[in-house]
């Protein structure tokens, strides 16, 4: 990879490893039905230039039924499950959670694609699985059973996702699939967003987040994100996954004054090797 490359991929790394502190903070002011809906129709608004080119036009309606599940299952649901999840965890416990993601999808391409699996990745499995059991141990102060459960159904429909667009649109166009499939899922919730509306003006911190969130950590990191899979390729940008938990952990340190405690580091340690034998290609040398 380029310089430039990787200058980008770090970039990228940081933006959406912050993505769980501001989330921790606008989730309780707005509310997380409400603070997903807005977040999801203004990364949309984002994405509009470009879908609205005639090219990326021709393309709505054949992806029309695709869009409609990534909306829910990559959009609505995990950012929902996440933002819940901050209401009762730190925010460098959701990053961690979060990593959870590459061996899951390890697990649903095993069964859904019928995937072999090597000794490495059941290694990545099973010390994962440790890493998940330290960090919901009930002994950690920086989460409860709850939001842990609600981290870990974001993650897996993140995998689900993952595994989805890798059997059914591998050469499609992401940015058209990324961009309605987050305008769509913005609306989809508009009805439960009318119910949760919150009786005072949110402060400036919050909407500050908040449109941290939308505009720069979900609209611009999701092109940026294609852009790094046009120009480098999906198994090098994969990469970023390494990288999350990391900057999750900073973020929330340096803003936030979260603890790294040992049980968080214990989690973290186990989860990141987790994640690298998962990731480990399938492939043998010859």
């Amino acid at each position: 990879m380029e310089l430039k490359d990787w200058i980008l991929l770090t970039a990228l790394a940081a933006i959406w490893g912050s993505a769980f502190m501001f989330i921790k903070i606008s989730a309780v002011v707005f509310g997380p039905i409400l603070l997903v809906t807005l977040r999801l129709l203004i990364a949309g608004i984002v994405f509009l230039p470009f879908l609205l080119r005639e090219s990326k036009r021709q393309l709505f309606k054949p992806y029309f039924p695709s869009i409609l599940i990534i909306a829910i299952v990559s959009n609505s649901i995990p950012f929902s499950m996440f933002a819940f999840a901050s209401l009762g965890a730190t925010s460098n416990m959701l990053g961690i959670l979060n990593g959870t993601t590459a061996f899951l999808t390890t697990v649903i391409a095993y069964f859904w694609l019928k995937e072999s699996v090597t000794l490495k990745q059941i290694i990545g499995l099973f010390l994962g699985f440790i890493g998940v059991l330290i960090l919901v141990n009930p002994s950690n102060g920086s989460t409860t059973f709850i939001a842990s459960m609600c981290a870990m159904i974001g993650s897996l429909c993140y995998a689900f996702n993952a595994v989805y667009l890798q059997k059914y649109h591998s050469n499609s166009d992401k940015i058209v699939l990324i961009g309605w499939s987050m305008l769509f899922g913005g609306l989809l919730m508009i009805p439960l967003a009318s119910f949760n509306l919150q009786n005072e003006m949110p402060d400036i911190n919050s909407i500050l987040a908040l449109l941290w969130l939308a505009v720069i950590s979900t609209g611009l990191g999701y092109l940026a994100y294609v852009r790094l899979i046009d120009k480098i390729g999906a198994v090098k940008t994969a990469t970023l996954t390494y990288l999350l938990p990391v900057f999750s952990i900073i973020w929330g340190a340096i803003f936030l004054q979260e603890k790294i405690t040992l049980i968080i580091l214990g989690g973290f340690i186990f989860v990141m090797m987790g994640m690298y034998f998962a990731n480990s290609s399938n492939k043998t040398k010859s």
